[in-house]
């Protein structure tokens, strides 16, 4: 019986020798602070995977400027300076415009796919081969993994009510960079883009007086309500916003078929985690500021909607008409909105009014 344990035991330490000994520690740089939602589902994801590796793969997850700038990023990764990277896809629609409807497909695409539709399109229709095509057209040895919906972001914050479109257009409003900046601009907006951590030092110092950023929980942590009290939670900008993980390809073929799998596992898995995770996070946030800080909570003028997304949808023709990618990429998530959006818009429309209900009883 002592030789079975020891044998057993003798066992036991080579496994887990074997496993320390070919353990992978992947650096991950970020586009973030450390302290970001963001950054917790990241490590949660991380974890999944060393779990799920039995710790063949661990990551070290490094806040943004770390390693390269947040502009360097996806060049860093391409390069081998870091296996891995946190970003969202439209960052880099500078290189591609096709980038931007993977991370934020402007006013759901034009054809009304939501944050959920879009896990549905990307995942059921087409959308992730498509994704792992995007790489290639963009001469990147790349392979990314899509890891946290976040949408829809909130129109954003006004100094007075807004009641129509000729009142918005009357504020210099903080906007994201690319085309969902530009439609703003379309339609008549004076749209400045500029960085998260600069957006409450331009609104003390009046050099923007509108802003738009994401959702209650991270508005609430950039304290854009010491400057601000009117919210608009509805808009078209980026109803579909979704942060990835880029590796490098060479890290990628030398994981084992088991580790690449988990990764997948992991991927897929945090799709639902983070979207579980924001609504519970943002539902707080909001709370907190409508009931501690004073926030007055509106709704969106309704000739915003058919401005936005008739302007969307011009720039959406303008890039398909001048890049084939582009193109065959928006072609795919209409061919599914056809199919899919009458459906899930209908069904939408009861969980809607059934939240409206219950929160008009709050009030």
């Amino acid at each position: 019986m002592r030789k079975i344990i020891s044998l057993f035991l003798g066992i036991v330490v080579f496994i887990g020798f074997s496993v320390s000994a070919n353990a992978k520690t992947l650096k991950c740089q970020t586009v973030i602070a450390a302290k970001a939602d963001e950054v917790v589902m990241l490590k949660d994801f991380g974890q999944t995977v060393t779990d799920l590796t039995g710790g063949s793969v661990k990551f070290e997850i490094l806040p943004k400027g770390t390693v390269v700038g947040v502009k360097e990023t996806l060049d860093a990764v391409d390069k081998g300076l870091l296996d891995c990277g946190f970003a969202w896809t439209h960052y880099w629609s500078g290189e591609h415009p096709a980038a931007m409807l993977f991370g934020s497909p402007v006013a759901g695409a034009g054809v009304g796919i939501d944050n959920i539709a879009f896990l549905s399109w990307f995942q059921y229709g087409g959308g992730k081969q498509l994704y792992d095509q995007l790489w290639k057209e963009m001469k990147r040895d790349i392979k990314g993994l899509m890891l946290q919906p976040v949408g829809p972001e909130a129109l954003g914050w006004f100094k007075e009510p807004i009641n129509s479109m000729d009142d918005f257009r009357k504020y210099r409003f903080r906007t994201p960079p690319g085309i969902p900046g530009q439609t703003y601009k379309d339609i008549g907006v004076a749209s400045v883009a500029m960085g998260g951590g600069d957006i409450l030092p331009a609104l003390e110092a009046g050099t923007i007086d509108a802003a738009e950023w994401c959702c209650p929980k991270p508005d609430l942590v950039f304290g854009f309500y010491k400057v601000l009290k009117n919210y608009y939670l509805q808009g078209l900008h980026q109803v579909v916003v979704n942060a990835d993980l880029y590796i490098n390809g060479k890290v990628w073929r030398g994981l084992t078929d088991h580790e690449r799998k988990a990764m997948e596992v992991a991927a897929d898995a945090s799709l639902s985690k983070s979207m579980s995770y924001r609504i519970y996070e943002n539902g707080k946030a909001l709370h907190e500021l409508t009931t501690k800080h004073g926030v007055i909570l509106h709704d969106t003028p309704e000739d915003y909607f058919p401005a936005y997304m008739a302007a969307a949808k011009a720039s959406l023709e303008k890039n398909a008409a001048e890049n084939a990618f582009f193109k065959e990429v928006w072609d795919s998530q209409k061919a599914f909105a056809d199919i899919a959006v009458p459906f899930w818009s209908g069904a939408q429309m009861s969980n809607a009014k059934l939240g409206m209900a219950h929160a008009a009883t709050l009030k």
